[in-house]
């Protein structure tokens, strides 16, 4: 029997989250692209409407050039890739990345341990209707795990809040009841933390659209090239600027990856002209999905496992229960459980 995503009634949804994890250093070019086109594939995959995938008869049945044909892009989609990759690197103790959120919580949040983690709270509903992430890890909290807000005043204590927060993203009636010093918290992006500190983070691809908000207390950001990758604090935004370098790392792989998919979407999945896309790996990779245009995307992913650089991502779904109760109450327990079925 499957089981999919986006079942959504008035007062409950179960939904597929898929966590792409690196596990290796990108070694040969292609085949690290092989490995991040397949999750991009998914995102895009996922991002149809209830009703498409209705309209053609399930997902497991969406051919990748009815994929190019229904996926509207939107402004965002970066923005969540990006979202998901500093996630990625923080719970996979990528050192690049790892090493510049310790030394802001260090230096400026008092926060300090070898152990920090990552959740990622990003709820992302397009206009489309299908819910496109939402991740919970209420296990790595406590009834004592506090929110280093950069408020004065006594911590909240952010267990005891999440679900109201939670609610407040969907529900502009919700933010009214939320402590004031935390009124803005339901902006984060993720929250990182050690132990039972933890702080609220929102995660943008252009520093310029980085907004202050009561709750929030790390702004990471792409950093520019020419400029001054110092970590700093802007005490306009109250926010720790967070800059991520990622020249010859991942995160070039990653976008390179998203820009052949893009084209590739963009050409009616079919291989883009050369001055859409003129480098030898970018085309050959976009050849090889060009070849399989009569395939569901389903069947394409898992076709590309093999030729995929070993171990560079390491896809783990999950599902999740949400409840949504009206009224004064807000979510429930969100409960996540491994699925059987592997892609």
């Amino acid at each position: 029997m499957n089981s999919y995503p986006f079942r959504i009634s008035a007062s409950e949804f179960k939904m597929e989250i898929r966590q792409e994890v690196q596990r290796s250093p990108v070694a040969d070019e292609t085949t690290a692209l092989f490995a991040v086109v397949r999750p991009i594939l998914m995102s895009l995959l996922y991002s149809l409407s209830q009703e498409v995938i209705d309209d053609i008869g399930g997902i497991e049945k969406v051919k990748i050039r009815q994929l190019a044909r229904n996926y509207r892009a939107g402004d965002g989609d970066a923005g969540i890739c990006f979202e998901y990759a500093i996630h990625n690197a923080i719970t996979n103790f990528d050192p690049i990345i790892l090493n510049r959120i310790e030394t802001a919580l260090k230096n400026f949040c008092n926060i300090s341990g070898d152990n920090i983690k990552s959740i990622l709270f990003g709820i992302e509903k397009e206009k489309r209707g299908s819910l496109q992430i939402i991740k919970t890890a209420k296990e790595n909290l406590t009834p004592e795990s506090i929110l280093m807000s950069g408020s004065k005043g006594r911590p909240v204590k952010l267990l005891k809040h999440i679900d109201a927060v939670a609610s407040a993203f969907r529900k502009r009636t919700e933010r009214e009841n939320l402590p004031t010093s935390i009124n803005g918290l339901w902006k984060a992006d993720l929250f990182i933390g050690s132990s039972e500190q933890w702080v609220g983070t929102t995660v943008k691809t252009n520093l310029n659209e980085l907004e202050s908000a009561r709750g929030l207390r790390l702004g990471i950001v792409p950093s520019k090239q020419g400029k001054k990758d110092a970590i700093s604090k802007d005490e306009n935004k109250n926010l720790i600027i967070v800059p991520i370098p990622y020249d010859n790392s991942f995160m070039e792989i990653f976008y390179q990856g998203f820009g052949i998919v893009q084209q590739f979407i963009a050409a009616d999945a079919r291989l883009p002209s050369e001055q859409r896309l003129f480098a030898p790996a970018d085309r050959f990779v976009a050849k090889q999905l060009e070849g399989r245009r009569d395939f569901s995307v389903l069947e394409i992913v898992e076709a590309l496992l093999p030729v995929s650089q070993p171990h560079l991502l390491e896809t783990k779904p999950e599902t999740a229960n949400v409840v949504l109760r009206y009224g004064s109450e807000s979510f429930t327990d969100m409960v996540v459980a491994p699925i059987p079925r592997k892609l």
